[in-house]
């Protein structure tokens, strides 16, 4: 009769022993709000070491902005969207490139022997990227404020990023009562492994409309399927925001008030554009690179590989600590919608319609 209670009294002494033997370092923390409200950042000193590894800061050797002399597009063929740099500008400024994304491949990686040609699948991605670098730098400041990003805050050297994403394909259900999971209940990494939907981010971060949110406004809302549904999701892609900037809910939410903004602290006006920021990109400049990539670069469904926070953050709460990456490169915040704008910068005139 006794054995039950000698076995729980011995379980419990090995897990003290185990316990005791363990060197926990001691955290770190930092009040992100007001005191008595629970936002405080808690940081293991053993991650903070880890994660410094893992984001060392890019060396990023300075191109200053030239306008004299010939432009890029004066001189060489085929050149769409840096044909408003001077020539030293734009040499010195694929050199780097080739450095932030195929330091092994080198320039190959884009070009054949012809440089002018588009007959390399990456070359055509590279320069819809340039596009969208410039857009990201002038038109979602309230998200990367001054501090902006280049190719390398992504590519960290590697010819695709490491963290990108795709639609979650189809997987094999049961029969009878589990007959539909609701794309839930799979040991997914874009969740944290929780059993939140496996894909937050097609309806949050790539659909347009996607609604974030948790608790209705109203009483009694109506659509409570709908509103579940999206409460689920909204809880993955929290999920996955707070592994891919290394924080707790506490760096944006107070926790007796999650959803009231005047209660919450700056991170969660810049989370919140850089949700939209990830929704404009996805829509208009990576989805549709779709029919550009061969299949070996496309989805279990199809479609084109995609961005998330980790694509950027990796871990922390600011790309690369923080590292100011366009100081150096005045060419990659310049985002021109039309020959005016690009006159006024360069003095350079061009057709609309190229």
């Amino acid at each position: 009769m006794h054995t039950p209670m000698v076995l729980i009294r011995w379980v419990l002494l090995v897990s003290c022993c185990w316990l005791t033997a363990c060197d926990f370092p001691p955290m770190e923390s930092s009040q992100q709000g007001f005191r008595g409200t629970g936002m405080v950042e808690i940081d293991n000193p053993e991650d903070i070491e880890r994660l410094a590894e893992l984001n060392p800061q890019p060396v990023l050797p300075p191109v200053p902005a030239i306008n004299a002399g010939p432009k890029a597009s004066e001189i060489y063929q085929n050149v769409q969207v840096l044909g408003d740099l001077a020539v030293p500008e734009f040499v010195a400024l694929m050199a780097a490139i080739t450095q932030w994304v195929s330091p092994e491949q080198s320039c190959n990686y884009c070009h054949t022997a012809n440089f002018a040609e588009d007959d390399k699948y990456t070359k055509v991605v590279a320069r819809r990227m340039f596009e969208m670098t410039r857009a990201i730098n002038s038109q979602w400041k309230d998200h990367v404020a001054d501090t902006g990003v280049n190719c390398y805050t992504c590519h960290r050297g590697k010819p695709v990023p490491e963290y990108i994403w795709f639609e979650g394909h189809e997987m094999p259900d049961t029969r009878g009562i589990a007959a539909s999971r609701a794309g839930q209940n799979l040991a997914a990494s874009a969740s944290a492994y929780s059993s939140l939907p496996y894909d937050p981010f097609s309806a949050l971060i790539e659909a347009p409309d996607g609604e974030v949110q948790v608790a209705s406004t109203t009483a009694l809302p109506t659509g409570l399927a709908a509103s579940m549904g999206s409460t689920e999701s909204t809880y993955g892609l929290m999920m996955h925001m707070s592994e891919s900037l290394g924080v707790n809910c506490t760096y944006c939410h107070n926790s007796r008030a999650f959803g009231d903004w005047q209660q919450s602290s700056p991170a969660r006006v810049t989370a919140w554009h850089g949700i939209r920021m990830a929704r404009d990109l996805n829509a208009e400049y990576l989805a549709p690179l779709q029919p550009v990539y061969p299949a070996n670069r496309l989805g279990p469904t199809g479609d084109a590989p995609k961005l998330n926070c980790s694509t950027c953050h990796q871990g922390v709460n600011k790309p690369l600590y923080g590292a100011n990456m366009i100081e150096n490169y005045p060419s990659l915040s310049a985002y021109f919608s039309d020959s005016d704008s690009l006159l006024a910068y360069t003095g350079m005139q061009v057709d609309d319609d190229k």
